[in-house]
């Protein structure tokens, strides 16, 4: 047995009459870089699920609208796995390409006809009758609440969609649309290098409502590992100093500093190697400690709490 297959990652509802999803969750952005074959990426889904990390994230604009089909093309070859994961995708951005010879600048779109259009598109794409999640990918200046509810809710009617969501929500419209049709989650950028939901009350208002936040780009993108400004080698660091201290490893004391929230955050992986997928499982065996955790807290705004 694999050091990765012993770990086992906890389940979470988002909300208490909510989905029910792996605590870390794979990211799939990247997965047309990785340039695997249907058997690496067949094999790459199986290892997420046996250490219970069940959850997929998409978007359909990933991998320039490819990679909801890379990830079908791995379940049409290995139809049981469908029943084995959560699928979770994201509509309501349009990007110029060559793809999508209509689109003529890159913008937002959280109209009914094409909500409703990319989740249908995501569906034959990935290969499936139903995503367990459907997310608006970004607020749009345009979006109309009640029409953006009227979408989902008509997904969900169809059987479609089992649970809808959103990303990159400010408090205020998440829960200007949870009025108006129950919302999982909501899915935005955190780390160390990004700590603004913590103090923008978006953590705040998610804990309130008994939420849980979906969290991309837990690494920083992966600049926290090679950012070169003062602050970053400070903060690098001081994560390090609490690893070496506490047995673990560098990516597994961030993941559980940001999964420490009372918020319950559920972090994305962005990596087609398991060994980082089990990184963040890993993370879920231990806690930190308060002391160590403002460490990094002050690591990371370069200032003591007041």
């Amino acid at each position: 047995m694999t050091a990765s297959a012993a770990l086992a990652c906890p389940r979470i509802l988002t909300r208490k009459d909510g989905l029910d999803l792996s605590r870390v969750i794979a990211g799939m952005w990247r997965l047309g870089e990785w340039k695997m074959s249907v058997g690496q990426r067949i094999a790459l889904i199986e290892e997420c699920i046996a250490m219970g990390v069940t959850s997929f994230d998409h978007a359909d604009i990933y991998g320039d609208y490819g990679v909801e089909g890379l990830f079908g093309e791995a379940l049409r070859a290995r139809p049981a796995l469908r029943g084995q994961m959560e699928i979770i995708s994201k509509c309501g951005i349009k990007l110029v390409s060559p793809g999508r010879p209509a689109h003529t600048i890159q913008h937002y779109d959280t109209s009914l006809a094409h909500i409703v259009a990319s989740c249908e598109a995501s569906l034959r794409q990935l290969g499936t009758d139903y995503l367990d999640l459907l997310l608006i990918h970004r607020p749009d200046p345009l979006m109309d609440f009640d029409e953006v509810a009227e979408a989902l809710t008509r997904l969900q009617a169809a059987g479609k969609v089992r649970h809808v969501g959103v990303s990159n929500f400010t408090r205020h419209q998440f829960e200007a649309l949870n009025r108006r049709v129950p919302l999982a989650t909501n899915q935005v950028e955190f780390s160390p290098l990004h700590t603004a939901p913590m103090f923008d009350t978006t953590f705040d208002g998610l804990q309130d409502l008994g939420i849980a936040p979906m969290i991309w780009s837990p690494l920083g993108g992966g600049r926290l590992f090679t950012a070169p400004d003062d602050g970053s080698v400070t903060l690098r660091a001081t994560i390090q100093e609490v690893a070496d201290r506490i047995g673990q490893s560098f990516a597994s004391v961030v993941f559980a500093w940001i999964m420490a929230l009372p918020s319950r955050p559920m972090p994305l992986t962005g990596s087609g190697k398991i060994a980082s997928v089990a990184a963040a499982v890993a993370a879920t065996t231990f806690t930190l400690g308060r002391s160590d955790w403002f460490a990094i807290l002050r690591a990371a705004r370069g200032h003591e709490v007041a």
